[in-house]
């Protein structure tokens, strides 16, 4: 497994690098985030590690052009700020994990190999269809009555993990694990943003609604009326 660290600070850098080596990952270093953009755009990487505070273009710019790009790649940021607006902000601009410093290498390397395990869908889940709903997880593609629907990191979880349960009642517990890779630390607007934007992708231009609440509970994907 490829793993890109995007750190200023050497020793850092390869005290990451280290560990990350010593339990099998394979680890490449970039040093300023137009040097990791470069690296990035490659498409040869199974996530990255990105410390938040960077000269020039920050961890935060950075994640932001990755996923403007359309680049998916998990990412997890670290940081020495670790409240929550810090964890919320990384997160919103398209992390998939928050881990403040100081940390423990080992807890490094179970988050990544979490990220990982989330971004790549079983392949008896190839492909899932309800109604003229269709998601293709090897191209990455959903769409609806036969057009491609554009989504951003954080619409597609969601959207992914409405079509693993179809049928189902989602509770918004599950929305926070899959889209943000934390329980109990999510504003409930950012998850009712989250839902609104999918709504009016998935839903709005179409006759027959997919996406309906259960007040209180959570939410279900499946054709009514």
């Amino acid at each position: 497994m490829r793993i890109l660290i995007l750190e200023d600070e050497t020793r850092t850098a390869q005290e990451l690098r280290s560990g990350l080596a010593a339990a099998g990952f394979e680890a490449l270093v970039a040093t300023s985030g137009e040097e990791g953009l470069a690296l990035g755009s490659t498409g040869i990487f199974d996530a990255m590690v990105v410390d938040v505070m960077l000269p020039g273009i920050s961890g935060i710019q950075f994640v932001q052009r990755l996923r403007a790009a359309g680049n998916t790649v998990p990412v997890i940021f670290l940081s020495a700020k670790g409240n929550l607006e810090d964890r919320l902000r990384g997160l919103e601009a398209g992390g998939d994990d928050y881990l403040a410093k100081p940390y423990s290498i080992l807890e490094v390397v179970a988050r990544l190999r979490s990220i990982v395990r989330r971004a790549q869908p079983a392949q008896a889940q190839a492909r899932i269809q309800v109604a003229d709903l269709a998601w293709d997880a090897r191209h990455r593609s959903i769409t609806r009555s036969g057009h491609r629907i554009d989504l951003t990191p954080k619409e597609y979880a969601l959207m992914v993990l409405l079509l693993e349960h179809a049928g189902q009642v989602v509770a918004r517990s599950q929305m926070v694990k899959a889209v943000w890779g934390l329980e109990g630390a999510v504003d409930a607007n950012a998850v009712d943003v989250q839902i609104l934007r999918l709504r009016r992708k998935v839903d709005d231009p179409f006759p027959v609604k997919l996406i309906h609440t259960l007040r209180g509970v959570g939410l279900v994907l499946e054709p009514r009326g």
